[in-house]
């Protein structure tokens, strides 16, 4: 696992440099920007371009390998391996797209995407499970905090495609080749596990949250305002860069924290961080000392068996929801399985449109994809990054499984795909911007109730294996669905290019079906773990569950 920092200021370094990383882990939602190049320079048809769509995705959201290596290894070789993966896989596509390398086969091109776009399951994994060890007693605000960067990422490379890149999609996968592994490679001595806190979060910490969530929605605010303008005024290019300096600075906020921290040390004692094992669940005194007692008379009983000639069977106790699983133990669990099927129906819809939404645009006569690509980040950030606070607030305060913000926003989404096939005038901008939000609280949902109901202990892997809902989402609702009805209509129209409001109707319509079963596995899901919240929040905090009893005595008289 590496070597533990102690201390106040290392976890808030290391969540300072996560935001970065989590910036670089946004890589895959590029594709739009340059999904139409692939098209027109390799004359590519839609079915080809949309199975690529598919490729961006799996190799984004096939994490299981770094799930299984962050439990063996320091942070830095699970950023390093994605930094590699990023070099070689952009550096091909930019081989093909410069036309420095001409008539690739496609399969190459396919692995090589695939390849570049797994760097994001590494990057985000080192980062988020690293984290929410890090600051357990505040998993929902951290998952969306890291979550919602990650969102935030499309508008931020929009800005840098726009104005350092000059819209060129060659010059953006070379910057996704080079920029990005030296960026984690800057990163990987930051990003580290340290000592969590052993009490509830005290007033500093809840200010310091606030103060980065807050530094984020500047940040979303700016970056869109400022892409928003640029289309409609042209900057000058002095203008442009100094916009985009403001960016690289309001990224830099949450460092801010360690820096005060450095600056004006509090004589506080009370900031509740302490050597505790770092993966080992811990409870207050009085329980701890509780259960030791209980463990030494489960042993003395277990001494007097054996003097008695009592039969002993020693049987490992199966964990409680609540408590660290393993993953197998987590696979035969029907909570896992709902919780990764909901998750599936509203990621994998979302991330059809995600995929398709240059095309979206055209069809509905907006040429210009940035704008649309920009609102569906910025409302993406907003769901993620507010599906973390609210979850956080209500679980909190009344202890209502995180869950139920899943099933409310499957519903809006429903709504909101009807919306999208219906094309009406002016709808595009609000459908888009709706679906964002839904589609960001996904994320910041399924993260930290994955760690509740399964522990942090195997969450890597855990968390890893629910982002499988992703690709497979993409492939069966965008590949298989999406790029053969877009086809059909445009050989109606004689054209590569479809035009028109029929061009993804129906597959507007199959999406909102889709969501509609979605939400009511989603109201099975919440109805049978609200007995875990109240136990894990009945208190209005979360409550670290002592470590469980490995073996159970039954004595059975002679």
């Amino acid at each position: 696992m590496g070597t533990v920092k102690y201390g106040t200021r290392p976890p808030w370094v290391g969540l300072g440099a996560a935001v970065w990383v989590q910036i670089a882990a946004g890589n895959a939602y590029n594709f739009p920007l340059y999904s139409h190049s692939l098209k027109s320079v390799l004359g590519f048809n839609q079915r080809q371009l949309t199975l690529l769509g598919v490729a961006n995705d799996v190799g984004e959201n096939v994490g299981l390998l770094p799930g299984l290596v962050c439990n063996k290894f320091p942070p830095w070789v699970v950023l390093l391996v994605g930094a590699l993966a990023c070099f070689f896989g952009y550096g091909v596509l930019w081989l093909a797209l410069s036309r420095t390398v001409v008539s690739m086969p496609y399969w190459v091109l396919w692995f090589a995407l695939c390849t570049a776009t797994n760097s994001s399951a590494w990057f985000s994994t080192s980062v988020l499970v690293t984290n929410m060890r890090n600051f357990p007693l505040s998993r929902g605000t951290v998952a969306g905090i890291l979550k919602g960067y990650g969102g935030l990422s499309a508008a931020v490379y929009t800005e840098l495609y726009s104005v350092l890149l000059n819209n060129s999609s060659p010059n953006l996968l070379l910057f996704l080749a080079l920029a990005i592994p030296t960026l984690c490679f800057l990163m990987m001595f930051f990003v580290r596990p340290c000592t969590p806190a052993s009490v509830d979060s005290s007033s500093s910490e809840n200010r310091h949250f606030l103060f980065v969530q807050s530094a984020s929605v500047v940040l979303g605010v700016y970056v869109l305002t400022t892409t928003v303008l640029d289309t409609l005024v042209s900057f000058s290019s002095p203008l442009a860069y100094s916009l985009l300096i403001g960016m690289v600075v309001l990224l830099m906020a949450p460092l801010a924290i360690p820096v005060k921290m450095t600056l004006y040390p509090s004589s506080d004692r009370s900031s509740g961080y302490k050597i505790e094992p770092l993966l080992e669940p811990s409870s207050s005194g009085a329980n701890l000392e509780s259960f030791q007692e209980s463990e030494s008379v489960c042993d003395v009983d277990m001494l007097l068996a054996q003097g008695e000639g009592a039969v002993l069977i020693k049987k490992k106790r199966r964990p409680r929801r609540g408590e660290d699983f393993t993953f197998g133990e987590a696979l035969v669990k029907a909570d896992f399985w709902l919780l990764f099927l909901v998750y599936f129906v509203g990621v994998g819809s979302g991330v059809t449109v995600l995929n398709n939404l240059a095309q979206i645009g055209i069809a509905q006569c907006m040429h210009d994809t940035k704008v649309l690509l920009s609102i569906f980040s910025f409302c993406n950030f907003v769901g993620r990054l507010g599906g973390g606070v609210v979850s956080e607030y209500l679980v909190r305060s009344r202890a209502i499984p995180r869950t139920i913000w899943m099933t409310i926003t499957q519903v809006i989404m429903v709504i909101t795909y009807l919306l999208f096939a219906s094309s009406l005038d002016g709808t595009l901008l609000i459908a888009t911007s709706s679906l964002g939000i839904c589609y960001g609280f996904q994320f910041s949902i399924m993260v930290p109730t994955a760690s509740e109901l399964f522990g942090l202990k195997n969450f890597g892997m855990i968390f890893n294996f629910m982002s499988l809902g992703n690709p497979l989402g993409a492939y069966l609702f965008s590949g298989l669905l999406a790029g053969f009805l877009y086809d059909s209509e445009a050989a109606k129209q004689h054209s590569s290019t479809c035009v028109g409001p029929h061009c993804f109707r129906l597959t507007f319509v199959v999406l909102a079906g889709v969501c509609v079963v979605g939400a009511m596995l989603s109201i099975v899901l919440t109805v049978r773990i609200v007995p875990v919240y109240k136990m894990l929040y009945g208190g209005g905090s979360f409550r670290l569950t002592p470590p469980q009893n490995s073996n159970t005595v039954e004595r059975n008289d002679v």
